[in-house]
């Protein structure tokens, strides 16, 4: 075979006009394709923003009045049309909050109540759920259902038979009284339980090949696991013994010696009148304590929320 002829055998066939203008073409429109898709991502991104600023803005609305309001002289609180800054801005009505009402005497009934509570349900929390997670024995399933269905049944229901038990042990108008009953709830079971069962079983048999027993496991090494949704239970216990204002009200004689912070709040409504001023200061007060345990703890709340079942697994 000659020269010539291998050089007409593998001669490249030419390209049609429609053949060769396909390739950018093709380009082209995988370019726009991916312009749009990204130009579609950044204008929802932008809209998800906008709705979580509105969202913040509306929520967050109640809060911005009460503070400046706080701010107003006493006669321009409840002026029609209502206006969002005062006259004057009076800071000195934080400082009278402490002066019109024992507020100091509050706020610390209300941090011992608060604290040990959550001591007291971390640690009833933390066992039963491991009882109802982690240990196999007679009727679990059957007790913990059981145990479920108290969280359907009201406060308002059970407060005249929770103040009759305390009667009954001498704790009306005293500490126990405002911390116990209400320290033996299925919420902080339920969610301790929920995390005890995403820990690998493993764990557990490793620590019983090297001798430990069942509590030692449950102390040395399935509660130190549980730190994210133990921070949860907190700030939630700690939330409603904090915001608790019927069952004081109930249990409490001495306001002025046992009264909480928000039995100190309804204090600044007297026969004579409210002194909308100062209550709305005295709140204002009242939500730094929480504002601030809610931000330090705000990276353990989203993981223990996601890893406890509460994050809609």
């Amino acid at each position: 075979m000659s020269t010539e002829t291998l050089r007409q055998t593998h001669r490249p066939t030419p390209l049609s006009p429609a053949t060769a203008v396909e390739g950018p073409r093709g380009g082209r429109r995988g370019r726009r394709r991916s312009q749009s898709a990204s130009r579609g991502e950044r204008f929802g991104l932008i809209a998800a923003y906008l709705a979580v600023i509105v969202a913040a803005v509306i929520f967050a609305a109640p809060l911005i009045y009460a503070f400046f309001s706080a701010l107003k002289p006493s006669n321009e609180v409840l002026l029609a049309p209502p206006t969002l800054i005062g006259s004057e801005a009076r800071w000195q009505n934080f400082v009278e909050v402490f002066s019109f009402a024992p507020f100091t005497t509050y706020i610390a009934n209300s941090f011992i109540v608060s604290v040990a509570g959550v001591l007291v349900v971390l640690a009833v929390s933390a066992t039963a759920g491991y009882a109802f997670g982690r240990l196999r024995w007679p009727g679990r399933d059957v007790v913990f259902v059981l145990f479920l269905g108290t969280l359907m049944v009201p406060q308002e229901v059970l407060v005249i038979p929770m103040f009759v038990v305390m009667q009954w042990f001498g704790w009306v108008d005293t500490y126990q009284s405002l911390v116990l009953p209400w320290a033996f709830t299925a919420f902080g079971t339920f969610l301790m339980r929920q995390f005890f069962r995403g820990i690998p079983f493993e764990l557990e048999e490793a620590a019983r090949m090297d001798g430990a027993g069942p509590v030692r496991t449950f102390l040395q090494v399935v509660l130190p696991l549980a730190g994210s949704a133990l921070a949860v239970l907190a700030v939630f216990t700690f939330l409603n013994y904090w915001n608790s204002y019927l069952w004081p009200l109930v249990t409490v004689n001495d306001y002025n010696a046992l009264g909480t912070l928000p039995i100190g709040l309804a204090s600044f409504a007297t026969q004579s009148g409210t002194r909308w001023d100062l209550q709305m200061a005295a709140t204002i007060i009242s939500m730094i304590p929480t504002t601030i345990l809610v931000i330090a703890l705000q990276k353990h709340l989203v993981k223990g929320i996601a890893t406890s079942g509460l994050g809609g697994r």
